[in-house]
């Protein structure tokens, strides 16, 4: 969060979000100024079920390197993973936020990680809204004419849950720095 440019006390990034999965990986682009958040892009990588896993993580990592190098995000937004039924089902959804990951190392791009809970309270207020809430208030917010792909949907809000993140901590900041400089003031 430190490579940000910052003027004044408008804060500036662009951030990708990530819902990673297997056959389907979300990505959402915002940009966050000072406190007004605007949709840039959005998408959704489609994988072929029956191709190797190791050829659908190669697309997978592509796409998202593509599209890190074309709008060169500050941040990366992405879920955590999630206890699956399966297991095997948890160790493919593993491999592909590994992907994700090496995508934004490779890009030298800060990584933000979040639960399902914390993404879905910070759009909808409810930690377990459903999908189709969650398209809904991504839409609502980003003031997008129609409504995002569930993936992409999911990518967009886990931006936003960063976003959101970003300018508490940014407050918490600020605020501290106001009391270190009154502090000081009053000590001279």
């Amino acid at each position: 969060m430190s490579r940000c440019p910052v003027w004044g006390n408008d804060l500036i990034e662009t951030i990708l979000g990530i819902d990673p999965g297997t056959i389907r990986t979300g990505w959402g682009l915002v940009k966050l100024d000072g406190s007004r958040l605007t949709h840039l892009a959005h998408g959704t990588i489609h994988t072929v079920p029956r191709h190797p896993q190791a050829l659908r993580l190669q697309q997978i990592f592509r796409e998202l390197d593509k599209v890190a190098r074309e709008h060169v995000p500050q941040s990366v937004s992405i879920e955590k993973v999630f206890m699956a039924r399966n297991a095997q089902s948890a160790l493919k959804l593993g491999q592909v936020r590994g992907v994700a990951l090496l995508a934004a190392a490779e890009r030298n791009i800060d990584v933000a990680e979040y639960n399902s809970v914390e993404i879905k309270k910070a759009v909808a207020g409810y930690g377990h809204a459903s999908k189709d809430q969650v398209q809904h208030m991504v839409a609502s917010i980003l003031k997008l004419p129609d409504l995002p792909q569930e993936d992409a949907a999911d990518a967009l809000a886990a931006a936003i849950c960063h976003s959101h993140q970003h300018n508490y901590q940014a407050h918490i900041l600020a605020a501290a720095s106001n009391k270190r400089a009154r502090a000081k003031g009053l000590r001279q």
